[in-house]
């Protein structure tokens, strides 16, 4: 059986999970699946210092083992001027689609701007919002889109969630262990507890929902 972890700040090899490290433009360069991205939180605040960080990230997008963009995203507590924000995000998605590779988006706040952007944009790359722990009317709102949401420990205990995931349509899935301690097999297996389902059916549908987002 074979688990896919979409989006994780902790890593350690086990040859039946699949994980996607985030990682940032000036991080040494791994040898795992990785992600990269500019998180609104860090945006730099000088042009020149923001330039060098899309320069890295560009060279970070060449390697193999990179399967997508991100996080990246809009955050309406960060500290970060929200329209530089906007900015940044934008540019993520230019490299998204020139790249070829899909976006893992942080969002605080601003379900309604990434909805318009996406229609605005029109990306053809998949957008994924990672660690969604909000209602399912935004959630709704954002499968109707196409913007998958991927759903981490939080399903654990809240009920809330574990409405979400049992209503919305199970091929704009994904999971994710993110910064938590939680092995992605628990987070598998609370979902599948969620659905009423057979580990063996979610493992298959996730791994398809996996495969038709990344090239691995």
């Amino acid at each position: 059986m074979m688990f896919f972890d979409v989006h994780t700040h902790h890593f350690e090899p086990q040859k039946n999970i699949v994980s996607i490290i985030n990682q940032y433009p000036k991080d040494n360069s791994i040898d795992s699946f990785f992600s990269v991205g500019i998180h609104p939180w860090y945006i730099p605040k000088s042009e020149s210092e923001l330039k060098f960080e899309f320069d890295l990230l560009r060279e970070k997008l060449k390697l193999k083992n990179c399967l997508a963009i991100g996080e990246c995203g809009l955050d309406k507590l960060s500290e970060t001027n929200y329209e530089i924000q906007k900015k940044v995000f934008k540019k993520h998605v230019e490299l998204s689609e020139h790249a070829k590779k899909p976006l893992i988006i942080h969002c605080v706040k601003a379900y309604n701007d990434i909805i318009v952007l996406k229609k605005q944009l029109k990306p053809q790359q998949a957008w994924i919002l990672h660690g969604f722990n909000k209602s399912l009317q935004t959630a709704q709102d954002l499968v109707k889109n196409n913007i998958y949401i991927s759903l981490g420990n939080a399903l654990i205990k809240n009920r809330k969630l574990q409405t979400v995931a049992n209503e919305i349509d199970f091929s704009k899935i994904l999971l994710e262990t993110d910064n938590s301690e939680e092995s992605i097999s628990n987070i598998y297996n609370t979902f599948a507890s969620i659905k009423n389902e057979s580990i063996e059916l979610v493992i298959k549908q996730i791994n398809k929902n996996f495969n038709k987002i990344f090239i691995v």
